[in-house]
């Protein structure tokens, strides 16, 4: 086994120095909530009552308090398609439960909003708090001390990340999180990416889209792309928190529910009445957490990431920032090309060989800390092994010598690339992040006029009229936390890589969100400062050449330096009032900056416990 790499020593041991203080208030902390905060010993007769009423033929267990109660927290809805196979999961689990002499109960439910139905429309104001607001309400339902574990429910984009953030404030608690798996495949990625190219040039109509699009997302489970969702259920099989090789198995299957059954058991065994206990927030420590990143630079997944990373390791009292994300970057190689680095999706990257097979061969080549508590096995190395059914029975299968299908996945020895293409861009603009893993190298410098835009529909606008028919920086700003809860700007998409097929120069460059099915246009992204409140974005002007390299790791306006500073920042446009955004005007108002987070309920917390 090789030693580890020296980068990822150094960024760990710098991680860890800094975030000494927090950690040590925060596992004070949870230990505190074990020992005396929210636990069943704690409640009166009539607490405990009011929290069995209604269990029926669990009541005399749950009132015994002689064995684990297990706390559901769900994100169920039937309108979600990666979240409506949960419905069945709570009658699932407490079955589960009984096999082994414990218990659960549905101890509340989260919002799950869909990235997908929300694109490009009012909605997405909402999309990026709503992890804090799942966070709130997670950490409402554990709040009840009615149990010793916690089963999270969740798949989506800011649903897992909310999930953790809320239920790492209980971190005393042993947790896994059950996925639900991703729909069978549906239209071929490149077909469907060319009639959302065609239907921007207005070639085909609505009609022609809707069919494609159908196609595509055509039944219950995860979007099968490479975007936000899919990457969360790698980073959870990263840092050891569902049971090995779960992540990417199809709804309704008997491997399914037998991994569902699995993580029931599992988890009934990790309390801390046994000789095995492993807490939530001793599961999640800086290792686990520069693990979650190492995979994310390793399967070129999803830049929301480099915000909700972050926020994950903050609600652990860990301090990592996107420094540490481009060291990182820098020497894990890309090992895994998933639609839309590549032409095949998660069912083909699983298929291969999987978030297993990236496992094993990160350790071997000393890229992935091994010596981490995980959930399920002593050993990290025994997530590399594949889950299957022999005789019925859940068996993990020994590890692939080769992968499947090397157009999916490789070695580390042979990468699609050297590095993991998470590129860290700074310069009189400020910070942002770039991923360039489904950029043509060729395209990683574009220096060109800016073309500013403060809303994403004049861009658009201007796109159907042709006024961008050129090389061109297109600027999009007032689009960060607290301008408008930071939407993604996915629908910009199809328009940007047309003209690039015309064969323009050309990037995005934005305080907010691109997607995390960012593709083959070079996208600046999570810019900060953001526009609102004077960041240096908020001075560009039509015009104004930009330089976005990156190869350099640069963001600079080419600017007259007396000009640029003479300049006045340019005014917000005023907020729409369409779609209730206004009821988290306290969020936006309190949010911090998209490199710690962009969470406001993490800096009031900060600001609370010190």
């Amino acid at each position: 086994m090789t030693d580890l790499h020296p980068v990822i020593a150094k960024v760990t041991a710098r991680i860890v120095e800094r975030s000494a203080p927090r950690r040590r208030k925060y596992l004070d902390l949870i230990e505190r909530g074990r020992d005396a905060g929210t636990n069943r010993d704690k409640l009166s007769c009539g607490n405990l009552a009011h929290g069995f009423a209604a269990s029926e033929d669990d009541k005399p267990i749950i009132r015994s308090g002689k064995a684990m109660n297990i706390g559901i927290v769900t994100a169920y809805n039937d309108m979600l398609s990666a979240h409506q196979p949960y419905g069945r999961y709570p009658d699932q689990i407490k079955i589960a439960a009984r096999e082994v002499g414990a218990t659960a109960q549905v101890a509340g439910g989260v919002p799950a909003m869909c990235d997908g139905v929300t694109q490009g429309q009012a909605g997405m104001d909402l999309s990026l708090f709503s992890r804090d607001t799942i966070a709130l309400s997670t950490a409402v339902a554990l709040s009840h001390a009615m149990f010793e574990g916690a089963a999270l429910l969740g798949i989506c984009d800011k649903i897992v990340p909310g999930l953790l953030i809320g239920a790492l404030r209980f971190g005393h608690l042993p947790t896994i999180l059950i996925p639900a798996g991703p729909m069978p495949s549906g239209l071929a990625n490149k077909e469907k990416v060319r009639i959302r190219q065609l239907y921007a040039e207005g070639k085909v109509g609505k009609a022609e889209l809707l069919e494609a699009e159908s196609a595509s997302y055509h039944g219950a489970g995860t979007c099968t792309f490479y975007g936000t969702a899919n990457s969360n259920q790698m980073m959870m099989e990263m840092m050891g928190l569902h049971m090995p090789g779960a992540a990417f198995i199809n709804p309704g299957t008997k491997l399914r529910q037998e991994l569902t059954r699995a993580a029931v058991h599992r988890l009934a065994s990790i309390g801390w009445d046994g000789e095995d206990y492993r807490p939530l927030g001793h599961c999640v420590d800086e290792k686990a957490i520069v693990n979650a990143a190492i995979g994310l630079l390793a399967t070129g997944g999803s830049t929301n990431h480099a915000i909700h990373l972050p926020a994950i390791a903050r609600a652990a009292g860990i301090h990592m920032d996107w420094t540490d994300l481009a060291e990182l970057s820098d020497v894990v190689p890309l090992l895994a090309r998933v639609y839309p680095n590549g032409s095949g999706d998660v069912n083909h990257f699983h298929a291969a060989g999987g978030v297993g097979w990236v496992i094993g061969e990160l350790i071997d080549a000393g890229l992935l800390h091994r010596d981490i508590l995980t959930v399920a096995r002593n050993d990290f190395l025994d997530y590399a092994r594949e889950p299957v059914l022999r005789d019925d029975a859940l068996v993990w299968a020994d590890r692939l010598t080769e992968p499947r299908d090397p157009n999916m996945v490789r070695p580390a020895s042979n990468p699609f690339s050297p590095d993991g293409g998470m590129k860290l861009l700074a310069g009189n603009l400020g910070r942002c992040v770039m991923k360039v893993s489904a950029v043509d190298p060729e395209r990683w410098t574009i220096e060109a006029p800016a073309r500013v835009f403060d809303d994403q529909d004049d861009v658009l606008r201007a796109f159907k009229a042709g006024d961008l028919e050129r090389d061109v920086v297109v600027v999009v700003r007032f689009q960060g936390p607290c301008a408008n809860g930071m939407p993604e700007l996915h629908k910009l998409t199809p328009a940007l890589g047309v003209l690039q097929d015309r064969g323009f120069k050309v990037a995005l460059l934005t305080d907010g969100r691109m997607s995390g099915a960012s593709g083959k246009v070079p996208a600046a992204i999570h810019l900060s400062p953001e526009a609102l409140g004077g960041g240096p974005i908020a001075r560009l002007r039509d015009g104004d050449v930009v330089r976005v390299c990156a190869t350099m790791g640069q963001v600079d306006v080419l600017v007259d330096r007396a000009e640029w500073d003479a300049r006045t920042p340019a005014t917000a446009p005023p907020p729409p009032y369409d779609t209730g955004r206004e009821l988290f005007a306290l969020f936006r108002q309190h949010s911090d900056l998209a490199e710690e987070g962009a969470s406001p309920i993490l800096a009031a917390m900060d600001a609370e416990i010190g």
